[in-house]
C-alpha cells in the first residue's frame, strides 16, 4: 500500500524513535504487515538501542552488500529481518512487524552503493506485490547522497522536526532541497517547542502531516531500551504514533494515485 520515508536534519530530532513508534502502531489489516528498514548511512541504533545488543551483529543491512555481489539479494533480505510483533496474549508471535536492522560502522556506508538501488526496487516490489507496507529510517542524511535513491522512489518522503528555532533553522536548506527534487514533502513535529504547527509550515513552506509529544522518558524505551512503565502502549508518544499513522497512509495514497499513469 505505501512506502513511506523518514528523513531528518542536525539536532537529533528523533527520526528513529519516531519511525519505532510507528512502526509498533500501524494500523494494519487483517493479512498486512510492516518492514522498517535502518538505512541511515551513520548508522542504525536498534540493535544496540531498543534491542540491547541481545541479538548481537548477526542481522542488518550490512550483510545484503555481499548478497548483491552474489546475486541472492531478494532471498538475502528476508534472512535478515528481527520481528518486532506483540504476540497479545498469542502462543506465536505474528510477525507482523518486522525490522531490517541499519549498519552497525558508518565505514561500512562505503560498501553500499550497490545497494541502495536494488533496496529501493525491492520496497517497490514489496508493496506491489506482496501485503507489506514500508517504513525507511533515512536518518540525517540518507535521504541525499547514493542513499537518496530510497527518498526519490518513496511514495511519501516526511522530514522529522522539532518546533525549536535551533532545528527550524537546521531544516530549512534540507526540506527545500528535498522537495525541490522528490516533491510533496510532509513534515512530523515532535512539538518540543513554542511554535505552533502553522508557524512551522509557514517556515518551512511544506505541511505538517503528524504531530508527536516532546515525552522524553517514553521515547527512551525506544531509543535506549529503557524498562518499559505500566501502560506503556497508553502513553502520549505510542497514543501519537498510532493516531499519526492515518493520515501518513492517507497521503502517501493519494500521492502514489496523483503519479500513476492517468493519475491527476
Amino acid at each position: 500500500m505505501s512506502v513511506i520515508a523518514l528523513a531528518g536534519c542536525s539536532g537529533a530530532p528523533g527520526v528513529t524513535t519516531t519511525a519505532l513508534a510507528l512502526l509498533l502502531n500501524w494500523p494494519l489489516q487483517p493479512g498486512r504487515k510492516m518492514i522498517l528498514a535502518e538505512c541511515d548511512p551513520d548508522g542504525g541504533s536498534v540493535l544496540h538501542g531498543l534491542l540491547q545488543g541481545t541479538l548481537g551483529d548477526r542481522y542488518g543491512l550490512r550483510n545484503l552488500s555481499v548478497a548483491v555481489r552474489k546475486g541472492e539479494f531478494s532471498d538475502a533480505f528476508w534472512r535478515q529481518l528481527i520481528d518486532l510483533s506483540s504476540d497479545d496474549g498469542r502462543q506465536e508471535s505474528p510477525r507482523d512487524r518486522l525490522l531490517l536492522p541499519g549498519l552497525t560502522d558508518p565505514a561500512q556506508a562505503a560498501s553500499m552503493g550497490p545497494v541502495w538501488k536494488v533496496l529501493a526496487q525491492m520496497f517497490r516490489g514489496i508493496d506491489a506485490e506482496t501485503d507489506h507496507d514500508v517504513l525507511i529510517d533515512l536518518g540525517r542524511s540518507g535521504a541525499f547522497g547514493p542513499a537518496g535513491v530510497l527518498a526519490e522512489q518513496a511514495d511519501q518522503v516526511l522530514v522529522v522536526v522539532r518546533n525549536t528555532l535551533r532545528c527550524l533553522q537546521a531544516a530549512q536548506a534540507r526540506v527545500s532541497a528535498l522537495e525541490e527534487r522528490v516533491g510533496g514533502v510532509g513534515l512530523v513535529m515532535i512539538d518540543e517547542g513554542p511554535y505552533p504547527a502553522g508557524e512551522v509550515q509557514r517556515v518551512l513552506q511544506v505541511p505538517v502531516v503528524a504531530k508527536f509529544p516532546y515525552a522524553p522518558a517514553d521515547a527512551k524505551v525506544l531509543s535506549d531500551g529503557a524498562e518499559q512503565p505500566r501502560r506503556y502502549a497508553k502513553s502520549a508518544l505510542m497514543q501519537a504514533a498510532r493516531v499519526g499513522a492515518t493520515p501518513l497512509v492517507q497521503r502517501a495514497a493519494m500521492r502514489r494515485a496523483r503519479l500513476a499513469p492517468g493519475g491527476r
